[in-house]
C-alpha cells in the first residue's frame, strides 16, 4: 500500500512539489517525523500544523487540533509512533492524499 499526493507531492527537501510521488506508508511516517524540531519521537499539535502547513492546507490551526484529536488514541496530547497509522484516515481526507494498492 502506497501514499499518492493528488495535487501535489512530497520532495526530499520536506516541501511539497507539483510532482506525483508515491509515498509508502513508512516514507510517510519519515516525512512526518521531520516535522518532530525537538526530537522526542512524537508530532505535538503544532508540529502537525507545521505538516500541514507544507501541504498547502488551507486553516491548519483547525485542521491540526482535528488531527491530532482523531489520532492521539491515548490522549496525551501527541502522536507517537504508534499512533501515526491511526493519522492516516486524517491524512487522506485532509492532506490531499490517496491510497493505492502496489503489487
Amino acid at each position: 500500500m502506497a501514499i499518492k499526493g493528488c495535487y501535489r507531492s512530497c520532495s526530499g527537501t520536506g516541501d511539497f512539489d507539483d510532482n506525483k510521488v508515491e509515498m509508502t506508508l513508512e516514507e510517510f511516517k519519515k516525512w512526518l517525523m521531520r516535522f518532530d524540531e525537538n526530537k522526542d519521537g512524537r508530532i505535538s499539535r503544532q508540529e502537525l500544523q507545521d505538516a500541514m502547513r507544507a501541504t498547502g492546507v488551507w486553516f491548519s490551526r483547525f485542521k491540526s487540533k482535528d488531527g491530532l484529536k482523531s489520532a492521539d488514541k491515548n490522549h496525551d496530547g501527541f502522536i507517537d509512533g504508534n499512533e501515526i497509522n491511526n493519522l492516516k484516515e486524517f491524512a487522506l481526507k485532509h492532506l490531499g492524499v490517496k491510497l493505492l494498492l502496489i503489487n
